[in-house]
């Protein structure tokens, strides 16, 4: 049968027939296309002469009826900032209730109560539905970098006759229904860039590369379709290209269609709510948006909650989460602290080297600072651009920079101590092994290197430390260009040609590329030794930070090649050391000998 037949047939059980017209009206569908599917229905023995229900429809309706729910809720939710740093997005309340909670009712009001909940982020704050609704919790463990095609994966096997839907809607109706006869995808009626297909009249969802409708993400599957999605969830998820995917990619087929048909429904019945600004716009009473972050924004600015405005995520940092906001016709950052931060990151030093630099147009425009929580506002600069590694010209004027910030010779009262940070970034592992299994020897060679510093004459001041050429910004400032060194959380004081190190392992520079660089920053030229030190940081702080990588790799945040690299920084650039100071130390005797003479 046609999606049309089982829509008519679905509409005759919730209403029993009265006529034609009223059966048109009901259903959606013209009178004509109603007594052409009425008599095909009746050809095919679903209904009776007189359009009632026959035994051979409730026998296939009670093959095909729900039998469970799957709701993901494992994500970050992170285009929710800055209500996610406090909650997960299933648990933001519209109209006084839980998006989840709302999907739940809506569920077992029609008779679906085998509900399983896939979650990740802040998963204790869901414990309570298992109380509540008797749903069943799954962890997704890898929920900070997998999407949620690995969430669905990991209860592929209770697919079978399943709604799978995300924790982030609300539906002015009840979407779900006693009865389902086919399996579909809900979109709306609006177009939208970003959707990859367009429903046609005859409820297909064919895929487009111009846009199409809205995906909502809420889906009926049975039968073939149950088949087809947990196989390719068993291939996809153990394939790391489909390490970012939805799992809606599961519901592409080979004809350039979807292989479950279009669910439309007008845009005005749902809300996909991704935004504070548009959970504002559904409920702007929700307590969701009294939000401790916004409160403390409006706080400082003097403002109403609703001057805030123009929320946008900014990629996820490495140590942080920040987002931008307007106030009047001024655009900032909102920094805040990510996961485990506390542990790694004094923020009372942090503001400390801040304050020692606030005045000299070296950093970022500081607006707000509170060092016991690390909550950080800050100018966001228009049309600024990052240095590229790979530029020279960018590269020089870094360099510049960077040695006119330390010729300076700030002082601050507290050290960063490589060797040390080595050794407490390792104590914060869950486990006392490495994931590398040459750790022990990697790391003693680079303990060696402290006697080594030990028995040079180093200058300490205040030093970046955090020296990524993505910290480094070119900006427009009253019509000249500038550069601002940002992101000041490791600095400290020690030797400052440490920075010349991290710029080089931020990088991912070589020996010839770590060369030029050290060239660049010292251009009257680099003194033998002084390379020969550089060399010895570079191993040091890529050890550094490759336990600290390991360390957020528990906590659940991958950093892939980069964690690599930083391990064979260590490694190779011990080496490179080892071999240079000793070709360093017999050019000294040779020079010694020679001048005896």
């Amino acid at each position: 049968m046609k999606i049309i037949d089982y829509d008519i047939l679905n509409t005759i059980i919730n209403e029993p027939f009265i006529n034609q017209r009223i059966l048109s009206k009901a259903s959606g569908y013209s009178l004509g296309q109603v007594n052409k599917s009425l008599k095909m229905l009746v050809n095919e023995g679903y209904l009776s002469d007189s359009f009632s229900i026959t035994d051979k429809a409730h026998n296939e309706l009670k093959e095909k009826r729900p039998k469970n729910a799957i709701i993901l809720a494992a994500g970050y939710g992170l285009r929710m900032s800055p209500i996610n740093m406090e909650m997960p997005k299933g648990l933001v309340t519209v109209y006084g209730e839980p998006l989840i909670e709302r999907l739940i009712t809506q569920l077992i009001s029609v008779g679906v109560t085998d509900i399983t909940v896939v979650v990740g982020f802040m998963k204790e704050q869901y414990d309570y539905l298992t109380d509540k609704y008797n749903v069943k919790l799954v962890v997704n463990m890898d929920y900070a970098s997998k999407n949620n095609l690995h969430s669905l994966s990991l209860v592929r096997e209770r697919l079978n006759n399943t709604y799978v839907l995300p924790c982030d809607i609300w539906c002015k109706d009840n979407p779900f229904r006693n009865n389902e006869w086919y399996s579909w995808y809900m979109v709306t009626d609006l177009v939208d860039d970003d959707s990859t297909v367009r429903a046609t009249r005859g409820k297909d969802l064919k895929m487009t590369e111009f846009g199409g409708n809205i995906m909502i993400g809420i889906s009926y599957l049975h039968g073939q379709a149950c088949k087809e999605v947990s196989e390719k969830l068993r291939l996809y998820s153990n394939n790391k290209k489909y390490e970012g995917t939805f799992w809606e990619e599961t519901l592409y087929g080979d004809n350039g269609k979807m292989i479950v048909s279009a669910k439309l429904i007008p845009s005005s019945d749902v809300f996909e709510i991704n935004t504070y600004e548009q959970l504002r716009e559904l409920d702007e009473s929700s307590e969701a948006l009294k939000s401790e972050v916004i409160m403390k924004i409006a706080e400082v600015f003097n403002c109403e909650p609703l001057s805030i405005n123009d929320i946008d995520i900014l990629k996820k940092g490495m140590t942080n989460r920040s987002f931008t906001f307007t106030n009047g016709n001024m655009r900032y950052i909102m920094r805040i602290p990510g996961e485990g931060t506390d542990r790694l990151i004094n923020r009372k030093e942090e503001y400390a080297a801040y304050h020692a630099i606030s005045s000299l147009r070296i950093c970022d425009d500081v607006v707000y600072f509170n060092p016991d929580n690390g909550y950080r506002i800050t100018v966001y600069f228009e049309n600024a651009r990052v240095c590229d590694q790979w530029d020279s010209r960018d590269v020089k004027a870094c360099m510049s920079k960077l040695r006119a910030f330390h010729q300076l010779k700030l002082k601050v009262t507290h050290t960063f101590d490589v060797f040390e940070r080595i050794e407490f970034y390792e104590r914060l592992w869950h486990t006392s092994n490495s994931c590398f299994i040459d750790y022990k020897n990697t790391k003693a060679n680079v303990m060696r290197l402290k006697e080594y510093l030990n028995s040079v004459e180093i200058e300490h001041s205040l030093t970046h430390i955090d020296a990524n050429p993505d910290n480094f910004l070119f900006i427009q400032k009253d019509g000249k260009e500038e550069i601002r060194l940002i992101d000041w959380e490791y600095a400290g004081m020690q030797d400052p040609h440490l920075d010349i190190a991290m710029f080089a392992i931020y990088s991912m520079y070589d020996r010839e590329q770590t060369d030029a660089l050290i060239d660049c920053y010292f251009y009257e030229g680099c003194p033998r030794d002084v390379r020969v030190k550089i060399y010895a940081y570079v191993a040091m702080c890529g050890l550094l930070w490759s336990n600290w990588c390991e360390y957020k790799r528990q906590m659940g945040v991958e950093f892939g090649e980069y964690a690599l690299r930083q391990y064979r920084y260590a490694k190779d650039f011990y080496n490179i050391f080892n071999i240079e100071h000793e070709n360093a130390n017999r050019g000294r005797l040779v020079e010694e000998k020679i001048y005896s003479k």
